[in-house]
């Protein structure tokens, strides 16, 4: 029997996807675990291997299109067997919104976050806007009545609509400006960062950390730098390694900091997993360094330029930048002074680190004497972090950066 080549589920929240490209054509030999076809997700790209040897045949889904996970996009037959279409194939072509596959209910799925008491996928809440559907209006059919992709009606409002620059409703004159396709990635950003700042209550503290003994030890670091075969160090700490480090010791320091919001609970987290905010042209990634408090600074430096590298590249996984609890996110190297930051759910906290610059301040004998320092803002979800906890995870993190011997305790 032919083997199928089923769209797997990459994401909790994913319920079907879309085929980017296919590495392989129709009638072609494939190996089992060679790049077979490319899943566009909201914020990656993630290439899909063959799980079989053979030949491939039958594709059900052609690049651009979409299907839900667990079904079907093509099959492998082994080589000399009958190229015969299987009877689900046909079933799915002539009536594919009735396909269902038995893989989909064994595939657990993440509770789906509720906004104004609806529950919905992600995914079927950015159909629904591009549809002009109210989701007041549709039934869920997923677990506990959880509204999915499959469940929003064809029908929308933007049907009679020709897509062209004439028909945008803006008030610039056609032709004087260029209409560019909202991105996937730039969908999930506009979509979480609306929810973030309309539903959670932020509040930001803002402290100016002494960074002169950092750099020094940075420095020295780096220069004890151990060498690859071609002469080139196997690290290089930048400022914003010590930060992560010490924001994830504040948060063990102070575990009533270190919690996310669930509605009915406030879940306290036994690691600090802090995400790093990455910019990408076009969107913005925020992988976790998970358990950044147990690990050393150049093994930090390393897995944030590996994330850094793959983010540009488009092969992060969902499961490095799902999850977290709290966030570092530094502008200071674009000259920004200071900032505050949008939290990323479900993130409660989240640092904004503005440029280090030289500024006057009062010695211990009255002379004032040049320091080297950076504004440091956190804002924080009042539903979770009151001010007086938020001020003190704010000083035990000023504390670890101005002194960083601290760091080895």
């Amino acid at each position: 029997m032919p083997q199928e080549v089923i769209l797997p589920r990459v994401d909790m929240d994913m319920a079907e996807g879309k085929i980017s490209r296919w590495f392989v054509d129709e009638g072609a030999a494939v190996t089992a675990g060679q790049p077979l076809f490319e899943i566009e997700t909201d914020k990656a790209a993630m290439e899909i291997e063959a799980p079989a040897t053979g030949v491939l045949r039958f594709i059900q889904a052609k690049a651009g299109e979409r299907r839900s996970v667990g079904l079907p996009v093509a099959y492998i037959f082994a080589e000399g067997e009958a190229a015969i279409e299987p009877a689900a194939t046909r079933a799915s072509l002539q009536n594919p919104t009735s396909a269902t596959s038995p893989a989909l209910s064994s595939i657990p799925l993440a509770a789906a976050p509720s906004v104004n008491g609806i529950r919905a996928t992600p995914l079927a809440r950015r159909i629904a806007r591009e549809r002009g559907i109210d989701l007041h209006s549709v039934n869920g059919s997923g677990p506990r009545g959880r509204i999915v992709s499959s469940d929003i009606p064809q029908e929308t409002r933007l049907a009679a609509r020709v897509a062209s620059h004439s028909a945008l409703e803006t008030p610039y004159e056609a032709g004087s400006f260029e209409a560019i396709a909202v991105t996937p990635i730039r969908a999930t950003i506009a979509r979480r960062l609306t929810e973030s700042w309309t539903t959670i209550p932020h509040f930001m503290l803002q402290v100016h950390c002494a960074v002169d003994r950092l750099e020094e030890v940075r420095e020295r670091l780096n220069s004890k730098a151990p060498k690859s075969a071609s002469k080139e160090p196997l690290y290089k700490l930048s400022l914003n390694d010590f930060v992560v480090k010490a924001y994830a010791l504040a948060l063990q320091r102070l575990p009533d900091a270190n919690v996310t919001w669930s509605g009915s609970h406030v879940l306290r987290h036994k690691t600090s997993d802090i995400g790093v905010a990455i910019a990408v042209p076009g969107g913005l990634f925020t992988p976790v360094v998970r358990s950044a408090e147990t690990k050393s600074l150049s093994q930090i430096s390393t897995e944030i330029r590996s994330f850094a590298s793959r983010a540009k590249e488009g092969k992060l996984l969902p499961a490095d930048y799902r999850g977290g609890t709290g966030a570092v996110s530094n502008l200071g190297m674009y000259g920004v002074e200071q900032f505050g930051a949008i939290i990323n759910p479900p993130h409660a906290t989240i640092l904004a680190v503005g440029a280090a610059s030289e500024h006057a301040v009062r010695g211990a004998t009255g002379i004032r004497i040049q320091r080297s320092g950076c504004p440091c803002t956190l804002s924080c979800d009042h539903r979770a972090v009151d001010g007086a906890l938020g001020a003190e995870l704010l000083a035990r993190f000023r504390a670890f950066v101005e002194d960083p011997a601290l760091m080895l305790l």
